[in-house]
C-alpha cells in the first residue's frame, strides 16, 4: 500500500472539520473547569469578608489581574499546541513580560521597606497556604483542559501538558485571590508564581501519559 492509498483509507468516511472546532471546546472545558474550582474555593475557603472594601485597594487588582493574564496568556499556548505542529508563537514573551512586572513590583516593595519589615512582604500569614491551594484548586481547570487538548490531537505533548497546567495554574490563583488576604507584591512575585508554576512542572511530567493518541 502506498503513502496515497493510506490516506484516502484513514481519511475516508471523514466529514468537515467544524468551523471553531477547537475554540468551542476549549469555551466548554474553561466553563466546567472554572465552575468547579470556583465552587471549591467558594465551599472550602469562602471569599475573603472585607471583599467590597478591598476592591478600592491597586494592589487587590495587581494579585487578580496577574494570574487573570497569565490565564489568558496561556489560553493562547494551549490552543495552538492542541494542534499537531503548531508553534507557541508569542506566549512565551507574553508570560516573560508579565513575570518581570510583577517582580519588579515585588523588588520595587522591598527596597522601599526598613529591613524588619522584608520578612513579612515575602511571607505574610499565609504563603504556605497559598502553596497548598493553588495547586489544589487547579485540578478542576487541568482535567477539563487535558479534555480539551486530548480530542485536537496534540503533538508536542510535554509542552501541551505544561501549558495546561500554567493555565489550570492561573485560572486558580485568580480564583484563590478572591480569597487570599495577602495584599504585598513580593509575596504575590513569589508564591503566586510558584504556586502556578506546580500545575505547570506536574502538567508537562504527566503530559506525554495523559495526552498520547
Amino acid at each position: 500500500m502506498n503513502t496515497d492509498e493510506l490516506v484516502t483509507l484513514l481519511a475516508k468516511g471523514a466529514g468537515p472539520v467544524e468551523p471553531d472546532a477547537a475554540r468551542r471546546r476549549f469555551a466548554m472545558a474553561l466553563g466546567w473547569g472554572m465552575a468547579g474550582t470556583t465552587l471549591a474555593m467558594a465551599m472550602a475557603l469562602g471569599v475573603r469578608p472585607d471583599i467590597v472594601a478591598v476592591l478600592s485597594v491597586p494592589m487587590f487588582w495587581v494579585k487578580l489581574m496577574f494570574p487573570a493574564l497569565v490565564a489568558v496568556t496561556m489560553l493562547y499556548a494551549a490552543t495552538r499546541l492542541a494542534r499537531p505542529g503548531a508553534r507557541l508563537g508569542r506566549a512565551p514573551a507574553m508570560l516573560g513580560v508579565l513575570v518581570a512586572v510583577v517582580w519588579v513590583l515585588g523588588i520595587f516593595a522591598l527596597l522601599g521597606a526598613a529591613p524588619e519589615e522584608r520578612k513579612y512582604l515575602v511571607f505574610g500569614d499565609t504563603w504556605i497556604f497559598c502553596l497548598i491551594s493553588i495547586p489544589l484548586l487547579s485540578i478542576p481547570v487541568f482535567i477539563a483542559v487535558i479534555w480539551a487538548m486530548k480530542g485536537l490531537a496534540p503533538t508536542r505533548l510535554s509542552l501541551a501538558g505544561g501549558a495546561a497546567g500554567l493555565l489550570a495554574g492561573a485560572v486558580s490563583a485568580a480564583v484563590y485571590a478572591l480569597h487570599c488576604p495577602e495584599l504585598e507584591a513580593p509575596f504575590i512575585a513569589i508564591w503566586y508564581v510558584v504556586g502556578m508554576s506546580i500545575p505547570a512542572f506536574a502538567g508537562a511530567m504527566i503530559g506525554p501519559r495523559l495526552l498520547r493518541w
